[in-house]
C-alpha cells in the first residue's frame, strides 16, 4: 500500500517531564492490508495523564509501552481502506488500542464504530460522551454513590474529568467544592459550571480553605491529584466518608514518592476508599449516555475541549497536563475530520 506513516516511538524512560530524546517521530511505509484488516487515518489523539504512566517501567493496569514500540493512546479516526466486511471507507471508528500515529492498520475485531451524537461535535466522542464522561459519571454515581445534601470535594476540578464529575454531582443534589489552579479556572467552576465553591491551590492553603468552606467536614472526595492536596481532603473526611481514587497526577512525573495520608484514619473514621478504572465501566456506556445526553442538549452540563494541531507536537502537548496549560479535555488534531 502506497504512503508513509509517522509514528511516535518510545526510546527511553522519561524522568520527570518528557524531554527531547524520550520519544522519536519516525516514518515508515504503510503495510498492505491483510484479510479482515482496516486502515484507519487518525483524526484525534486523546492525551491523558495515564499516557505518562505507560512510559514508566512499573506495574499498572496495562503493561508499560516497551522501548522501541509506538506510543499507546486513545484515538478516533476514519476508515481509509478496508479488507473487512464490517467496515466501509468513510466509517468513523476508534481502535480498542490506538497509537500516536498518522495511520493504524487494525484488525476488524479491534475496532468499534463511532456514532455522532445529534447536535454535538465529533470531539464530544473523545470527551464528555467518551472515556472522560464515563470516568466522571461512574466515579460519582457508582463508586461514590453520591446523594443529595452531601458535600463533595474534587481535585483537578477544572480538568476534563473533574469538571464533568462536579456537574454530575450537582445534578444529584450535592454541594460541590472544586480545587483548581488559578483564579480563572476557579471562576469558571463557580461562574459557569455551578460549583458551590472553588479553592485556588496555587494561591491559598487548601486545608484552611476547606475548614472555611466545609466546617463540618467532607462527605465525598473525587481524587485526581494525590500528594498534599489529597492529604488535606482525606484529613477532613467525615466518619463513613467515601473517596474515589481516579488518578494521582502529582506523582506521574515525580522522581520520588509523594507523601501519603495516614491510613489509620480509614479505621478510626470507617472510610470507604476505592480506586477505579474507566475500563471497568466501558460496557455500561449506553447507561451513561442515556442520562448525560439530555443534560448536554439542555446545557445543564458544560464541557471544554483544548485542541492542539499536529501529531509532531504531541509530546509538547502532553506536558500541558502537568503544567496546567490547558482547559478541559486535551486532544491533538492529527488530521481533518471527514465532511
Amino acid at each position: 500500500m502506497a504512503g508513509m506513516n509517522r509514528q511516535w516511538v518510545l526510546r527511553q524512560r522519561p524522568k520527570g517531564l518528557i524531554k527531547k530524546g524520550d520519544l522519536e517521530l519516525v516514518e515508515s511505509p504503510i503495510p498492505d492490508l491483510k484479510e479482515s484488516e482496516v486502515l484507519v487515518r487518525t483524526i484525534y489523539l486523546s492525551l491523558d495523564p495515564t499516557n505518562r504512566t505507560w512510559m514508566n517501567d512499573s506495574e499498572g493496569y496495562l503493561p508499560p509501552v516497551a522501548l522501541g514500540e509506538v506510543m499507546r493512546g486513545l484515538t478516533l479516526g476514519v476508515v481509509e481502506a478496508t479488507r473487512s466486511s464490517r467496515f466501509r471507507v468513510g466509517d468513523v471508528v476508534s481502535p480498542l488500542s490506538g497509537g500516536w500515529a498518522d495511520y493504524a492498520v487494525v484488525r476488524e475485531q479491534a475496532l468499534r464504530p463511532i456514532h455522532r451524537a445529534p447536535g454535538l461535535p465529533l470531539t464530544a466522542n473523545m470527551s464528555v460522551l467518551g472515556m472522560t464522561g464515563l470516568t466522571a459519571y461512574f466515579g460519582v454515581t457508582d463508586v461514590l454513590k453520591a446523594k443529595g445534601g452531601e458535600t463533595l470535594v474534587i481535585s483537578a476540578a477544572a480538568g476534563a474529568v473533574g469538571s464533568i464529575a462536579g456537574q454530575i454531582a450537582k445534578q444529584r443534589g450535592c454541594r460541590v467544592i472544586g480545587i483548581a489552579g488559578g483564579p480563572e479556572k476557579c471562576a469558571w467552576l463557580t461562574g459557569e459550571l455551578g460549583f458551590d465553591a472553588a479553592i485556588d491551590y496555587k494561591n491559598e492553603d487548601v486545608g484552611e480553605a476547606l475548614d472555611r468552606l466545609a466546617p463540618d467536614g467532607v462527605d465525598l472526595n473525587f481524587e485526581n491529584v494525590g500528594g498534599d492536596i489529597m492529604i488535606a481532603v482525606f484529613n477532613r473526611l467525615k466518619v463513613h466518608g467515601r473517596m474515589a481514587v481516579c488518578g494521582l497526577v502529582s506523582s506521574y512525573n515525580a522522581t520520588k514518592a509523594p507523601p501519603s495520608p495516614n491510613f489509620a484514619r480509614i479505621i478510626t473514621h470507617r472510610l470507604d476508599v476505592q480506586g477505579f478504572l474507566v475500563l471497568d465501566y466501558a460496557h455500561r456506556a449506553q447507561e451513561m449516555a442515556a442520562e448525560m445526553a439530555p443534560w448536554l442538549i439542555d446545557g445543564q452540563v458544560k464541557w471544554k475541549v483544548h485542541v492542539d494541531d499536529g501529531l509532531e507536537g504531541a509530546v509538547t502537548s502532553l506536558n500541558r497536563l502537568f503544567t496546567g496549560d490547558h482547559d478541559g479535555k486535551l486532544l491533538v488534531r492529527v488530521s481533518e475530520e471527514p465532511a
